[in-house]
């Protein structure tokens, strides 16, 4: 299993995820550029990462809605320290939450990133948002590591739990077949340089629509408790 980010990464991680509520903009963007530059030292140091033929980190796709692409310092954050590109992150916050950091689904999965209870430790706070972050980020670097890469694969192992990567997906979950249609569908529309994705407006149709407003609404809440 990928190892969690180091002390000085979470100090870093949570010192963004302040600035990100904050109404001083200029300290905002400061801290953005520092964890951007700590990001592009870390990864310079690493092997095998999920990087450009140029060596740059890939670019976080326009095509998501406005309420996923609100948490991109994040984003990026995430896929400096787990090796996992910034567009396959944002695909799961869009089907998962679309970016409530409050959602809980009525089979108990919490926050951001839809965690299931029995993902975290004990005492821990499911709903902030980097421990959240954490736990949703080490499950999925981990299926992505067991799908050999395959970004399709993990999803569906994302959803459905790791044993299914490995399994006939004429067998998978319905549920799981959805998501890896809907899933592999925003994620290819990301990855090759598309002005929108048409995948994401058939799940803001099919109702992705009623989580967005409410991601949109508690979104609008925090910034204005911030001021």
């Amino acid at each position: 299993m990928k190892q969690s980010p180091s002390s000085k990464w979470r100090f870093a991680l949570r010192l963004l995820f302040h600035a990100c509520r904050s109404k001083y903009t200029l300290a905002w963007l400061l801290l953005i550029v520092l964890a951007l530059v700590f990001a592009g030292r870390w990864v310079e140091a690493q092997r095998n990462r999920t990087l450009l033929p140029d060596g740059s980190m890939p670019r976080l796709s326009a095509v998501f809605t406005p309420e996923v692409r609100f948490w991109s310092p994040l984003i990026y954050a995430w896929a400096a320290a787990y090796n996992v590109d910034p567009n396959l992150i944002a695909t799961v916050i869009q089907i998962e939450s679309c970016g409530d950091p409050l959602a809980v689904s009525s089979s108990g999965a919490q926050g951001l990133f839809q965690v299931m209870p029995f993902h975290f430790q004990a005492g821990e706070d499911m709903l902030e948002v980097l421990t959240n972050g954490r736990r949703g980020m080490e499950y999925l670097a981990r299926g992505l590591q067991l799908a050999a890469g395959n970004p399709g694969l993990a999803l569906a192992g994302y959803n459905g739990g790791h044993g299914v990567i490995n399994r006939d997906p004429s067998r998978w979950p319905s549920e799981t077949q959805r998501y890896y249609r809907w899933g592999l569908g925003i994620y290819e529309d990301a990855t090759q340089g598309h002005a929108s994705s048409p995948t994401i407006q058939e799940w803001l149709e099919a109702g992705g629509w009623r989580m967005c407003q409410r991601a949109a609404s508690r979104q609008h809440t925090q910034q204005v408790a911030a001021q």
